[in-house]
């Protein structure tokens, strides 16, 4: 099996790289720092790229998979969150730098990917329950995953031979985890989910990258035979 995955130096994306080279499957990775321990695979090639230059972007991509004739899965992992926060407090710049990350690069890997490689048998976004329960304080990472998941949806209306899914992974210990855990105290009672993650962090509900990865690989398995555009949560397969 041939995947691509978007954000592979740290986190569930370099948890789900791991885990798809190690059961043999050849990984293209796409991030703006390589990750050392990946390189030892022959089976991993990497493209060092700031998905949000959009330009370079569109001209490095296609030159990247130019041996790619076929993609069995592409994993949109990469994110960002910002700072936590009031929305009336949050500029709008603060908001387009999130969705840049969050939504737009997506659209141009999903573009350029289509111009360059056909077919393709599975894209799957990475998003959050943050997408849909409003959560105080998540203002532009909640704008941006409800955002991906509309624009997952849209494009599983036009390209019916791809199967498009958007997946909330659950929690994953990463480095967005480092920056909530964090947080001054007075954060815990004004933004509740941050009290929450804070406590579950070190506990089974919240695994690291690699252990987040088997859950997230088997739900991406399950995904397959969902409706194509839907948004999913691990936890509810």
């Amino acid at each position: 099996m041939k995947v691509l995955i978007t954000g592979t130096s740290s986190g569930l994306g370099y948890g789900l790289a791991k885990h798809y080279l190690s059961q043999g499957h050849y990984v293209y990775g796409v991030s703006r720092k390589a990750n050392k321990d990946l390189d030892q695979y022959s089976e991993y090639t990497f493209l060092s790229q700031d998905i949000t230059d959009f330009e370079s972007l569109k001209e490095q991509f296609p030159v990247f998979l130019k041996d790619v004739s076929s993609l069995d899965l592409v994993i949109l992992n990469a994110g960002i969150l910002k700072e936590i926060k009031d929305l009336r407090h949050t500029s709008i710049k603060e908001i387009k730098q999130v969705m840049d990350v969050n939504v737009w690069a997506n659209k141009v890997l999903l573009d350029t990917l289509f111009e360059s490689v056909d077919p393709v048998d599975q894209v799957v976004a990475i998003s959050s329950g943050a997408a849909v329960n409003g959560t105080r304080g998540w203002n532009a990472y909640s704008l941006s995953k409800a955002t991906l998941n509309m624009l997952i949806e849209l494009y599983s209306r036009e390209r019916d031979q791809t199967h498009f899914c958007s997946l909330a992974p659950g929690l994953v210990e990463t480095a967005m985890q480092d920056y909530l855990n964090n947080l001054p105290r007075a954060y815990d009672e004004k933004f509740p989910m941050v009290k929450m993650l804070k406590e579950a962090r070190g506990t089974d509900s919240m695994p690291k990258p690699v252990e987040a990865a088997k859950i997230v690989a088997n739900a991406i398995g399950v995904a397959a035979n969902r409706e194509s555009g839907s948004f999913l949560d691990v936890r509810g397969m």
